[in-house]
């Protein structure tokens, strides 16, 4: 409020700026002396008060008069009215400086690198890739740390603050860096991109064009559609949950208990812990659940092979807990996520693709609920928002167990020696013709089912396409005309789609189609199961929805122009060649030439020497007036309508360029686009050597605009009518490309609409790949389908080992085929002996492979084969040590049996071999007896049971555990379950001898091991004194 004013009394205005103080405090006001420079108090003052922009000058204040400590804030603007009789006369009281102000000593980056530092800290476990226009660049020390890890150059940016560290590589070859640092030294990897800023945060931002934030952390579990994956195996991320964390085992016992959790012989309550897990494919969308003990953990991780395990946070700081012995020691990357933020069932629902059926809800355990939600978590962080969908979990049941010794030993996967694919069981039966229905395989093979009604329902299919090889030929070219559906609509489920993905979605929709109309259309089978074979064959089509996917496909066809997409592609393979020249002279300037053959990728040379020769380039073939446009025109009504309005500006385009040509006399006249320039007329030759003018009429030579640029043979400059027709053309191809990515959008969500559906139909197709590709694989080796049933028995004859049979044939030799009859009436249990070499490892092996291919649904390779289902498979075969945990040979093998002994139940198959020996004769044999005893009276399972101790024999009739003529069948099944079967050597009379690998009965006390230690090459003044020794050992 202003004061009154007096005529008579002269007065001063002063508006002045001072500290803001808070109402109900007092506060001195400053106001000039008219007569002398300086702030003295005022008096008597009103004031009204505005919000100040600056803050007082602090210099010039006495700190007697006023404390500057008390300034916190900017002031606000005030006018003050008072007379000058007011105002206090006199010198100035001496000031006193101000300390100076402490100045920030930040080093001033530039925005890039202070973006990339700041990311750095943010995310401090992940290595930091930032988007620099045509660049991923790395920084400060994981610059040096990786730069030469991935072959990059590293460099010195200068910057005020100092040099910084920098290497880079081009944007298009981020996958081939991603696979080095993701699945090579398993790091996570955060990308950073760039997010143009609108007007509104340019101006918050100083007039920064970008934001680089982080988009997504890539990580080996998550990845999506990568192009180094495999395309063969499934992606899984694991997630584990145990219900108690701070349940630590002491430091001198975590090896030991480890050890245990590994090979299942945990004991006690650790061994009885129940937990949970979960795991998903983020490249298809799977996702699983299953409940566990500790002791079964190690068969869950050999059977689901994660690239990455998710642990609770609290884990991180119980380094000596058991559970990270056993993932750090077998190798597994373990990854440690917050508490999930998902509580409930109902919380997953944004993540999944559609309901969670109520009977799957009911059975769900709470630490399978944990070790889900952790896991959704996990993801969704690595995801940085990025939308998901996965299917419905599904819990892992009626499955045969295969624990992690014996994946390894029967070379399901992977070989023993090597650990390659070539020589495995998957090697030798897989045939199918797409990569989805190969993982499945894989998955088929790892935990085979125990449903009979599965069993025979695949069976069926595989007979039905062996009587039928016409349609069993037609679908599987079918198949080859599919693309892998799993993974393409889980790309559309992540928002990733592409118009290529489109098309071959479309191609895929076809194919089924087809392949519906052929199976529909099959001749009935002429054999006694015509009705089932039928049934089989129904039941598949029914499986699969076509009417909306059909839909999809004919509006993708007519939407999506294919020519424009392979335009599409030439213009973006020119890009990155332009790239890579760039490259190349970066290179040359700071580099030398081996750093261009290491930094830059193969062909990039001949790529880069395409882009610089002569002639028009792509882009400019395909010009503005010839733009790839991906979508066809009639693909709306308002895209239809925007191209008529682009062909009626391009024909304005090219009549105003003859118009110009004829009033500037300038033939060579082109009408162009630049990005520096803009919208220029551009003229060369012979025209470029005069100014152009309005007519060339000498006496009307005016000049039309300044010239803009000019060289020897050119000319650019302006001209308002084509200004105004290149901006008409612009808008139009701006509301082109606008319409088209609205067809696009519409399309993608018009997948993501049908992905339930799309998602049945491809499970079905993998099925029938694998069905084909059995009904083939059974031509060709002569299988036979085996009879499964509920009992417990195992008959085998002429049988053979899927894969030595196929090595034997590359070298033109047979397989020797056995049987094997194992049943509670007969004996559950062969003992068998003979010499090294013989083939007994081969029988053990061949009739577990046997039972596992019979309860995937393939068929055998035997004459025949009756099985009973079978609950687990154990397996003791070969010898390792293990120094890392203090381990003998025989400590391990210890090890394994115990775990055999303690979980083989009635149901399940195990097969020994050599049992005992890393030890004393009398101790290998009383071990090995004890195995045996221990498998006849408290297991009662099928076993082979292979040694060199023949006192086991000579124990087993002691102990009436042998089956004889003699013995009846209530004995047979209560105690007496050992059948004895062994193998043989034939010796001529010339020192000559073959092994006879056929099984016949009773036991064989002669090892042979002279025979294989020559036959190895044992020089022979050694095999001189082991025969001298043998002869008094047997004397």
């Amino acid at each position: 409020m202003l004061s009154p004013r007096s005529p008579s009394v002269p007065r001063l205005r002063i508006a002045c700026l001072g500290p803001a103080y808070p109402f109900h405090q007092s506060r001195p006001s400053l106001t000039r002396d008219s007569a002398t420079v300086g702030l003295i108090p005022a008096r008597n003052v009103t004031t009204n008060s505005t919000v100040s922009a600056c803050k007082p000058r602090p210099t010039i204040i006495n700190s007697a008069m006023f404390r500057p400590s008390r300034i916190h804030i900017r002031g606000k603007k005030t006018r003050t009215v008072l007379t000058l009789d007011e105002l206090p006369q006199g010198p100035l009281v001496s000031l006193e400086p101000l300390p100076a102000e402490e100045e920030d000593h930040v080093p001033s980056y530039p925005t890039v690198v202070l973006q990339a530092r700041c990311n750095m800290q943010k995310f401090d476990k992940c290595v930091l890739l930032t988007r620099v226009g045509g660049f991923y660049e790395l920084y400060f020390e994981q610059a040096d740390e990786y730069g030469p890890l991935l072959n990059l150059k590293v460099a010195q940016k200068r910057t005020s603050a100092g040099p910084v560290s920098m290497a880079g590589f081009p944007f298009f070859q981020l996958d081939r860096f991603l696979k080095v640092l993701v699945q090579d030294l398993n790091r996570h990897v955060a990308i950073a991109e760039e997010f143009a800023h609108d007007p509104s945060e340019k101006i918050k931002s100083d007039g920064l064009m970008y934001d680089r934030r982080v988009a997504r952390i890539i990580t080996p579990g998550t990845l999506i559609d990568e192009n180094f994956m495999d395309p063969y195996a499934n992606n899984y991320i694991m997630a584990i949950h145990l219900p108690e964390v701070d349940d630590v085992v002491p430091e001198n016992a975590a090896m030991q208990e480890g050890q245990a959790l590994l090979d299942g012989s945990a004991t006690g309550d650790t061994a009885s812990t129940e937990i949970g897990v979960a795991w998903l494919d983020l490249s298809t969308g799977y996702f699983f659940t299953q409940p566990t003990t500790v002791s079964s953990l190690g068969s869950v991780l050999s059977r689901v092979s994660p690239r990455e395990i998710v642990l609770d946070k609290a884990f991180e700081s119980r380094q000596d807990h058991s559970i990270l012995t056993v993932l750090l020691e077998d190798g597994y990357l373990i990854s440690y996520s917050e508490p999930s933020e998902l509580q409930s069932i109902s919380d997953w629902r944004p993540m999944l693709e559609g309901e969670i059926p109520s009977h799957t809800i009911e059975h769900f355990t709470e630490n399978e609920v944990s070790a889900a939600s952790l896991l959704l978590h996990y993801v969704s962080d690595r995801l940085r928002g990025l939308s998901t969908k996965l299917q419905p979990p599904v819990r892992h049941e009626s499955m045969m167990n295969i624990d992690k010794n014996s994946m390894r030993s029967l070379e399901i996967k992977l070989t023993i020696r090597d650990s390659t694919f070539t020589g495995s069981l998957l090697h030798a039966i897989r045939r199918t013709v797409t990569k989805s229905g190969a993982r499945l395989l894989s998955e088929w093979l790892s935990c085979p089912s125990t449903s009979l009604q599965v069993i025979n329902f695949r069976q069926e299919l595989v007979s039905r396409f062996i009587q039928n090889p016409d349609l069993r030929d037609n679908i599987i070219l079918l198949l080859r005309r599919s693309h892998d559906s799993q993974r393409l609509l889980q790309k559309f489920a992540l928002n990733r789609g592409e118009p290529d993905d489109l098309l071959r979605l479309a191609s895929t929709i076809k194919a089924t189609d087809d392949i519906v109309n052929l199976l529909t259309s099959s001749p009935s089978s002429s054999t006694a199961n015509d009705a089932a074979d039928k049934d089989c064959l129904s039941a598949m089509v029914h499986r699969i929805v076509l009417e909306q996917p059909m839909e999809l496909a004919r509006r993708i066809w007519e939407a999506i122009d294919e020519e424009g997409l392979v335009q599409q592609h030439q213009l973006e393979d020119s890009k990155a060649g332009e790239m890579i020249a760039l490259a190349q002279e970066i290179v040359k300037s700071e580099g030398s030439d081996a750093d261009g053959s290491s930094i830059l990728p193969k062909g990039a040379t001949a790529k880069s020497n395409k882009q610089r020769k002569g002639g028009p380039s792509l882009r400019d073939y395909y010009g503005e007036d010839n733009e790839a446009w991906i979508m066809k025109p009639s693909a709306s009504d308002r895209l239809t309508q925007v191209h008529s309005e682009l062909a009626s500006l391009t024909q304005d385009k090219h009549d105003l360029t003859d118009t110009l040509r004829a009033r500037l006399g300038a033939a060579s006249l082109t009408l162009k686009w630049t990005p520096g320039l803009g919208h220029i007329c551009h003229i060369k030759g012979k025209d470029a050597k005069r100014t152009p003018t309005t007519s060339t009429d000498e006496s009307l030579t005016t000049p039309i605009i300044r010239t803009l640029t000019s060289s020897r043979s050119t000319r650019s400059f302006h001209q308002p009518e084509w200004t105004a027709l290149g901006e008409a053309l612009d808008k139009t191809r701006y509301q082109i490309r606008a319409e088209e990515q609205h067809i696009f959008t519409s399309l993608r969500e018009a997948v993501v609409l049908n992905l339930v559906k799309l998602r049945r139909n491809a499970s079905v197709l993998d099925e029938l790949d694998i069905a084909t590709s059995f009904a083939r694989l059974a031509v060709e080796q002569q299988l036979v389908r085996p009879i499964v049933n509920e009992t417990q028995q195992t008959i085998i004859i002429g049988g053979r080992h899927p894969t030595v049979e196929g090595g034997l044939a590359e070298q033109g030799r047979t397989f020797q085929r056995n049987d094997c009859l194992l049943s509670p009436q007969s004996g559950r249990i062969w003992l068998i002996t003979g010499p090294n070499m013989a083939g007994k490892s081969t029988f053990l092996r061949q009739n577990a492979l046997i039972t596992v291919l019979a309860q995937i649904g393939c068929y055998v390779p035997a004459d025949y084969a009756e099985l009973g289902i079978v609950d687990a498979i154990f397996s003791r075969v070969g010898s390792a040590d293990n120094l890392y945990r203090d381990q003998s040979t025989f400590m391990v093998e210890m090890l394994e049996t115990a775990a055999i002994l303690r979980q083989a139940t009635p149901r399940s198959f195990v097969i020994m071999d050599e049992i005992g020996r890393g030890t004393t004769p009398e101790d290998g044999a009383a071990v090995a007896f004890a195995s045996l005893h221990h498998l006849v009276r408290t297991n009662k399972c099928r076993s082979l049971f292979a040694t060199h101790f023949h006192a086991v024999a000579d124990l087993v009739v002691e102990q009436n555990m042998a089956v004889t003529e003699a013995t009846d069948r209530a004995a047979t099944e209560e105690k007496a379950a050992v059948e004895m079967y062994c193998t043989d050597v034939e010796e001529d009379d010339r020192g000559g001898f073959i092994y006879v690998h056929k099984l016949r009965k009773g036991v064989n006390r002669q090892s042979h091991a002279l025979k294989v230690a020559k036959l190895a090459g044992l020089p022979e003044p050694a095999m001189q004194v082991a025969r001298d020794v043998l002869r008094q050992f047997r004397t």
